[in-house]
Order: structure tokens, then C-alpha cells, then sequence
């Protein structure tokens, strides 16, 4: 059975490396699997992710890369050389743009596991038909995700909400990384899509993304904890339990 603290990453949305530095150490042993996103990756550049990946952590660096298949590529092989074990790259960036992402990741030694974003979490239905896309978000986030897997992705992100449907269409291989995590009776803010830990792990999540609720807690560790007891509580479908696996 893959473990809570295989599922739990914790996203270290903090401005600088002294931040992160103290909630990986007050979190400890209990909590092995960090976010770099932008604002932190920007801030403190590679030298982050190193740091982290040399403690022993795992790192799933969410940088949601959209660019040219080329220039994409070359920022893959980067990552690969920091050892991020997971990275994000936006589905609408096309299908060449995510086959030349899983390529680049396959010619790694130590290759990242490619996620295909789907819809951002903080996406509503109004938000998406501004963007000028008709339809339904569910409909959007199963197309960029089926077009995921035909280029080889590793997995996908999505919210929670989608989860259940796309671990149908996708079968038990992908991961699906769900954001927009929020524990009973939290604060939504910025997110418009969102359910609970176990809510999430039982519609099919493999790895859930916690923030605010984790380090906006008073006590962090305790909060941390609560949320990988809620995941060891959910009793995900055996399916699931090899998916978001690094490529051999």
C-alpha cells in the first residue's frame, strides 16, 4: 500500500528560502514531499530544489512550463538534472509540446515524472468561457487530459472535483495530482474548486497539494498530521496505489 506521506505534498508558497527552510523543519520527519512553485523558484532559483532533493525530500516542481516543444524540452532536461520527481507543463500547450516534454524526460537519468495541467483549480465556469472556451470545465479538463496521456504523460493536475471521472477515463497508471485541497470548515479563498482530503483520495486522487491549511495552521506539524491521517483513513481504490511511480 503506497503510505499517506507518499500522497501529501506540501507546498512551500513562501517568498524565500528561509521560509521554506523552517516548515520543512517543523514539519520534520512526518512530511517528505514538497511544492516549489513560482513564486519560490523564482525567487531562490534551482539552488531550492537542490537543497531539498539532497535532504532526502521529494519535489514536485510546479512551474507549469508553456512554451515552443523545444524550449520546453530544454527546461525539462533542467529539471531532470535537479531532480525534481515531478513537473508540471500546461495540456493546452499542444501535443507536440508535451511529447517533446516526455521525450526530453525519458532521455534523463533520473527522469521526472511529466504532468499534463489540466484546468486551474481556481478556474470557474465563467472564468473558462472568458478564456474562450465553450463548454463545460469537466469536459475541458477530460479533453486535455485524455490528450495527456496520447503524448505519454505521467499523470495529471486537476481539482478534486474532476478526479473520480478522469481515474475512470485514464485507468489506475496516471497519477492524478489534485490541488485545491481544503480540510473541513477551511477558508476557499482564491480556490473555486475544491473537497476535502479524504473526499479527494476517494474519487481517485493519487497525490493531493496542501498549502494555507498546513501553513497558516498555528501548528503546522499538527495540521499536517490531521491531513495524512484523513489520507490513511480514506482507503483509496487499488488502482491507484502505483500511480505518479518515477519511470523506471
Amino acid at each position: 500500500m503506497t503510505s499517506a506521506k507518499d500522497r501529501l505534498i506540501v507546498a512551500l508558497d513562501v517568498p524565500t528560502a528561509v521560509d521554506a527552510q523552517e516548515i520543512v523543519y517543523e514539519l520534520g520527519d512526518s512530511v517528505e514531499f514538497y511544492k516549489v512553485g513560482l513564486q519560490l523558484f523564482t525567487a531562490e532559483g534551482p539552488r531550492i530544489v537542490s537543497e531539498l532533493v539532497n535532504s532526502g525530500r521529494k519535489v514536485f516542481l510546479d512551474l507549469k512550463l508553456h512554451d515552443i516543444p523545444n524550449t520546453v524540452a530544454g527546461a525539462v532536461k533542467a529539471a531532470s538534472a535537479l531532480g525534481a520527481h515531478m513537473l508540471t507543463v500546461h495540456a493546452a500547450g499542444g501535443s507536440k509540446m508535451l511529447k517533446a516534454a516526455v521525450e526530453a524526460a525519458r532521455n534523463e537519468a533520473a527522469a521526472p515524472t511529466i504532468l499534463g495541467v489540466t484546468v486551474l483549480t481556481s478556474f470557474s465556469q465563467s472564468d473558462l468561457q472568458e478564456s474562450g472556451v465553450e463548454g463545460e470545465i469537466s469536459h475541458h479538463v477530460r479533453h486535455l487530459a485524455t490528450l495527456a496521456k496520447a503524448a505519454g504523460c505521467g499523470g495529471v493536475v486537476t481539482s478534486p472535483q474532476e478526479a473520480q471521472a478522469l481515474r475512470s477515463a485514464l485507468g489506475g497508471a496516471m497519477a492524478i495530482v489534485t490541488p485545491g485541497i481544503r480540510p473541513q470548515g477551511s477558508d476557499a479563498r482564491d480556490q473555486s474548486r475544491i473537497s476535502t482530503p479524504s473526499a479527494a483520495i476517494r474519487s481517485g486522487a493519487s497525490h493531493l497539494v496542501v498549502g494555507r491549511p498546513i501553513l497558516a495552521a498555528t501548528n503546522r506539524l499538527q495540521a499536517a498530521k490531521a491531513i495524512l491521517d484523513e489520507i490513511a483513513a480514506a482507503s483509496p481504490a487499488p488502482e491507484v496505489e502505483m500511480a505518479g511511480k518515477r519511470p523506471a
